[in-house]
Order: structure tokens, then C-alpha cells, then sequence
């Protein structure tokens, strides 16, 4: 075999193996685990030269699509819906203000033009996805909070990824302004939301209609949507990102056949994607670059996590709902991860002066951020007493599990505290016909049902049932409300995106 790919192979499962052990030791270290796999990469980076940019960025790029999709789906349109505002904000105003602060700093710290600290501003300007879904799905935090942090990490891609290349566009082209751009940015956003909800849409029509020999291709097909949705949108000129993000929100909150093999699929391949890309990105770093914009770096990286995030937090946050302790918290929040690293190689590939300085600052940056931030969100939550006791159901925990070419499935149905068949026995629950509960968990323990078996707030059953029943299943033992949850029609800017979620 050529020595090459051999090489290569190796290399590859080298990176997996390392990549989950490191899982294991960020947890018991308190570390975000970007932050050790940056590490690998860097020390890869000793014995093994390489320099591609980009394929770096093409990585990342893809690995962004897969985590975007795999953290829009497991994020919970009921907790989601009453922030959109704020995060809406926060991801658009926010972004712009924390760019402009820390674009100033850089032009003083690092000796830029105004236009390349601009640039850096722009790049480090926005909250991580990937940083985000990782640390905050590992904590007990407020759900609006959480909500809150998601959302916005989840579409302030558009806003960062405008603002880069609008300033590249500036630098290579001087008589441009950024005015120029801003009617483009308005229209990324917008067809990004609507080719979002279309093709979320679509994606649950086709996954709960198609039938397929192998129950294992369904993830695929998943899968697939979220990367031909960004594909597509990018392609007529939308915010791939954002589609992606919408789309998989919507998928997340529809009654999905095979949803738990979708979901559990995407999160470990997301997992796989996240310490690929973040050893590709830690291979395209020398320890001795970081060096030579070391006081420069803790000097941005202190401005930006006390100064910039902060004052843009609590500016946006003037006319919403958030007690000054949530404020402090969401303004500590801001972390940075793979998407600044990313966007800092488009300067590389488009030959911008001063690119390299540019770069090697940002993942200085981003090593801070995760580091301190990341490390001390959860004493920080505590300290500000922000910590929940735990979720009650959430109707998008509704599960369908397929049986193949039958007519019959398993429907998973987590009970919450109002659930009309809390305390009932079985006996006194009336079931549709050829319809059985035929597993009870509960505190992790499996208990087999008989007659006499009472449901408890907390439990999970699994029922099985003929699929035109499903609905009927539904009510008896969630309750109609929970079926129909719709929100009343509001006025407003996202009235009609709350009611298209609950058709």
C-alpha cells in the first residue's frame, strides 16, 4: 500500500482516538474539549508539517453544516420562541458592536490599518456554535438562558461571515464601502429563513414518508437535507448557516419517524466532525507564531471578554427582560471556537496583508476564551444562582420508532408533571384498539407493565400502536393541549414565524 495513504489513515484514527480520550480528561479538568483537541493539533503540528489552508477551511466549513444541524435539532422550540428577540438582537446588533470595539483594539494593539482591525473584529465578533452546544449542554442552566445563548450562537454566523468579507472586500477594492453591502446582508438573512423553514419542511415530509429498506439511512437522509440545504442557499445567495439552523430546529420539533436514531447518529458524528476540525485548525498553528502576538493576544482577548461582549450585551439588552445577573451571565457567555479560526482563513486565501498576523492573534484569542470562559460558566451560573432543578416535558420529546414495513411502530412518551395520566394505572387509562404500553423507564430502571402499573411524572413509556392511531395515543396520554400547543396569534415580527413552527 502506498506509504501515503497509509500515513494518512493513520493520522485520521490517530486524531479519533485522541480526540474522545481528551473528552474524558476536559471533563474531569473543567476544560471545554476544543480547547485540548486545538492542543493535539498543535503538537501534531511538531512532527507533522502542514499548511493547507484550504482544505482546513473546507473542514470546517462542512463541520459547522453537520454541528449547526445537530445542535438546531436537539434545541426546543418552547424554550426557544420566547427569546427570539433578544437573541435575534444579540446575534445581528450585537455581533456588529462587539466587532466595532474590539476592531478599534486591534488597530492599536496589533499596529493593523483601520480596515484590517475592522477585519479581526469582525472575525472574533461572534458567539460559537460549536463552543456553545458543547459547554451548555453539560450544564443545569436556566432555560431561557440556555435558550437564549443557543439561538443567538446558532444565527450570528450570518452577521460574522457578512462582516469578514464585506471588510476583505474593502481592503482588496478601496473604493467600496460597507454600505454597499448591507443591502446583500438583508438579503442573505432573508432568503437563509425561508429557504430554512421550506426545506425543513420538506425534510420532515420526505423522512416520514419515504420508506427505506435500511432503518440506518434514515440519519443519512438527515443528514443529507442539512448539507443540501446549505449547498442550495448558498448557491442562490442566501446564509447557508442560517438555513441550516432553521431547517434542523424544525426537524428537531416535528414528529419525526426514527428521530432517536437521527438524533443519537448526528450527535456522535457531530462529535467526530468537531475534533476533526479542530485538530485541522490546531495543525495550521506553530507555537512559536502564537509567541511573537503573545501580550497582544491577552491584551485582545481581556478587551474583548471585559470590555467589548459586555458593553454590546448590555446595550442590547436595554429593552428586554433580563435581571442584571442574567445580563452579566449572558455577557460572559460569549464564547469563542471553531468560527473564528474558520473565518480567520479567508484572509489567508484571499491573500490579505498582514493575514498571518491576523490569524495568529484570533486563535490566540479563541485559546483564552475557551479556556477562561468556558471553565468558569458553571461556578459562575451558581454563584449568580442561575442553576435549574431540572426540565419538565417538553412536547418535542415525542419519539416514533418505525418497525419497518409494518403498520405499527414504538412511540416513545415522556410524561411530564401535567400529563392527564399521572398517578393512573393502566387498568384505568383507555387505550385505542391494538394498542399496548409495553415498557415503563423510570429512574433508569426498565419495569414491565401490568394492569395494576401506575404512571409517574418523570416516567418514559413505550407504546405500541398502529400508525394511524398515533395521534389518538398521543392525547390519552400527553393530553390534547400538548398535541396542539399553539401559541395565540400575535402581532409582530415573529408571530407568523410562531405559528408556522406549530402547523
Amino acid at each position: 500500500m502506498d506509504i501515503g495513504v497509509t500515513s494518512f489513515v493513520l493520522l485520521f484514527a490517530l486524531m479519533l482516538l485522541v480526540g474522545v480520550f481528551t473528552t474524558k480528561f476536559s471533563a474531569r479538568l473543567g476544560l471545554p474539549s476544543l480547547v485540548l483537541f486545538l492542543f493535539v493539533g498543535m503538537l501534531l503540528n511538531e512532527f507533522i508539517y502542514f499548511e493547507n489552508v484550504e482544505l482546513t477551511q473546507l473542514i470546517g466549513i462542512i463541520a459547522l453544516i453537520i454541528i449547526l444541524f445537530e445542535g438546531g435539532t436537539q434545541t426546543k422550540w418552547n424554550n426557544m420562541r420566547p427569546v427570539l428577540a433578544p437573541a435575534g438582537v444579540l446575534a445581528t446588533i450585537g455581533v456588529l458592536l462587539t466587532a466595532v470595539m474590539t476592531g478599534f483594539a486591534a488597530y492599536y494593539i496589533l499596529g493593523l490599518t483601520m480596515l484590517e482591525g475592522m477585519l479581526f473584529g469582525a472575525i472574533v465578533g461572534s458567539t460559537d456554535a460549536a463552543a456553545v452546544f458543547s459547554v451548555l449542554g453539560s450544564k443545569n442552566i436556566h432555560k431561557r438562558l440556555t435558550a437564549t445563548l443557543e439561538a443567538e450562537s446558532g444565527t450570528n454566523d450570518p452577521m460574522a461571515v457578512f462582516l469578514t468579507v464585506a471588510f476583505i472586500e474593502m481592503i482588496q477594492i478601496p473604493d467600496s464601502t460597507i454600505w454597499t453591502a448591507v443591502g446583500s446582508f438583508f438579503v442573505q438573512m432573508g432568503v437563509g429563513l425561508i429557504f430554512g423553514l421550506l426545506l425543513g419542511k420538506l425534510s420532515v415530509m420526505v423522512i416520514n414518508k419515504i420508506t427505506l429498506d435500511v432503518s440506518g439511512m434514515y440519519p443519512l437522509l438527515a443528514l443529507g437535507s442539512a448539507i443540501f440545504t446549505y449547498g442550495i442557499t448558498d448557491y442562490v445567495g442566501g446564509s447557508g448557516f442560517l438555513a441550516v439552523y432553521v431547517m434542523a430546529v424544525l426537524v428537531g420539533n416535528s414528529d419525526l419517524m426514527h428521530k432517536f436514531a437521527i438524533v443519537r447518529f448526528n450527535e456522535g458524528f457531530a462529535w467526530m466532525m468537531q475534533i476533526i476540525m479542530f485538530i485541522f485548525l490546531g495543525m495550521l498553528v506553530f507555537p512559536s507564531d502564537l509567541i511573537k502576538v503573545g501580550w497582544q493576544g491577552i491584551l485582545l482577548a481581556i478587551i474583548l471578554m471585559f470590555v467589548a461582549r459586555p458593553v454590546a450585551t448590555f446595550l442590547c439588552m436595554i429593552f428586554f427582560k433580563y435581571n442584571l445577573k442574567e445580563q452579566l451571565f449572558l455577557s460572559w457567555t460569549g464564547l469563542k471556537g471553531a468560527v473564528p479560526i474558520v473565518l480567520a482563513t479567508y484572509p489567508i486565501v484571499a491573500d490579505v496583508e498582514n493575514a498571518y498576523v491576523i490569524f495568529n492573534a484570533v486563535f490566540f484569542v479563541v485559546l483564552i476564551s475557551a479556556l477562561v470562559q468556558g471553565s468558569t460558566l458553571s461556578p459562575l451560573a451558581s454563584a449568580l444562582g442561575l442553576t435549574a432543578e431540572g426540565h419538565d416535558f417538553d412536547p418535542s420529546g415525542f419519539e416514533m420508532i418505525n418497525l419497518g414495513n409494518t403498520n405499527s411502530e414504538i412511540i416513545k412518551l415522556p410524561i411530564g408533571k401535567t400529563a392527564p395520566v399521572v398517578h393512573s394505572t393502566l387498568t384505568d387509562i383507555t387505550l385505542p384498539d391494538d394498542t399496548l404500553v409495553i415498557g415503563i423507564v423510570r429512574d433508569e430502571d426498565l419495569i414491565t407493565p401490568s394492569g395494576d402499573t401506575a404512571i409517574e411524572a418523570g416516567d418514559t413509556l413505550f407504546v405500541l400502536s398502529e400508525k394511524e392511531k398515533r395521534t389518538n395515543v398521543r392525547e390519552v396520554f400527553l393530553g390534547k393541549k400538548a398535541r396542539k400547543e399553539k401559541p395565540k396569534k400575535k402581532k409582530g415580527m415573529f408571530g407568523w414565524l410562531q405559528r408556522l413552527f406549530h402547523r
